[in-house]
């Protein structure tokens, strides 16, 4: 549950500060303040977003979700980057535009400002560090960027007020933005993978065929399908031929293939005589419709 907790704290943090923030650029005419208020914003609706769907992902499986609710996480994770590249997008946009008409800023209000920014923030993240779920990294990331921000805020309003270079402001917003943008795509295609039931990242087939047949009794091994709920839990579900004691040569299986990070596998055996149509042509899985398998349990 700490995870859900973390997100809950990193929720109430980042709404009041982006409320604070929002004066705080408003009274110092800060470029880079404003829009990293607007992504802070953005942040807290996220955040919350993300709360709701993690606290769901951790129901246990039913009849309606036999696979649990895993993907939620997944999902927070998505509309979390999705909001996150527009706010980037605005963040941008707004920058470019003061770089063509530049304004007074207030610069000592700026470094206040910016020195609390850079606590507040660092507590967020010291909270949201060590979640393993794809929600709480991309939860974390956003703790990680706002740091980074207020740290880029911090050390352009000192230089601005002692150079007096004001475009200096809205090109450290630009560069924040884009870093936050980079990132925000990495982890949206981390979800796709998921979704697009990819082989979960570290796993190799191949390797994972190899080892299996390598234990005692084992003939052959084939439709070999691995799978992640949410990149932490990885299903496994493949055919076995052997002629071996089945519950023997069942616990090694499960054994290996719990060395390579699958806990939940579904086996099926078949005997050496049963003729397996689908064995080398994994498309035609009409062949075999009509074939008797039989199974010993």
């Amino acid at each position: 549950m700490k995870t859900e907790k973390n997100i809950l704290i990193a929720f109430i943090l980042n709404l009041a500060f982006s409320i604070f923030e929002l004066i705080g650029g408003a009274l110092t005419n800060s470029v880079a303040i404003i829009s990293d208020a607007i992504h802070d914003i953005g942040d807290a609706i996220s955040i919350g977003i993300s709360y709701f769907l993690e606290k769901k992902s951790k129901k246990k499986p039913d009849e309606t979700y036999t696979f649990g609710y895993a993907r939620y996480s997944v999902i927070g994770s998505v509309i979390t980057t999705l909001i996150l590249l527009f706010g980037s997008a605005m963040v941008i946009y707004n920058a470019a535009n003061r770089i063509f008409n530049p304004v007074e800023i207030n610069y000592n209000g700026m470094i206040i400002f910016a020195v609390i920014g850079t606590v507040v923030n660092f507590g967020a993240a010291y909270f949201t560090k060590d979640g393993d779920s794809l929600n709480q990294k991309a939860v974390n990331l956003h703790m990680l960027e706002d740091v980074l921000g207020w740290v880029v805020v911090l050390i352009g309003a000192v230089v601005m007020r002692f150079t007096d270079i004001s475009i200096i402001d809205p090109i450290m917003s630009i560069a924040v933005a884009l870093f936050i943008f980079i990132n925000a795509i990495k982890n949206l295609k981390r979800a796709v993978d998921l979704f697009l039931e990819k082989t979960p990242h570290g796993i190799s087939v191949e390797e994972i065929k190899e080892h299996v047949s390598e234990i005692e009794g084992v003939i052959d091994v084939h439709h070999i399908h691995i799978w992640s709920m949410d990149g932490n839990n990885n299903y496994a579900s493949m055919h076995i031929v052997t002629d071996a004691d089945a519950r023997k040569v069942k616990a090694e299986i499960r054994e290996e293939l719990k060395e390579h990070g699958i806990g939940h596998v579904t086996l099926e055996f078949e005997s050496s005589e049963e003729d397996c149509h689908e064995e080398h042509c994994h498309v035609e899985y009409e062949a075999s419709a009509g074939h008797h398998h039989h199974h010993h349990h």
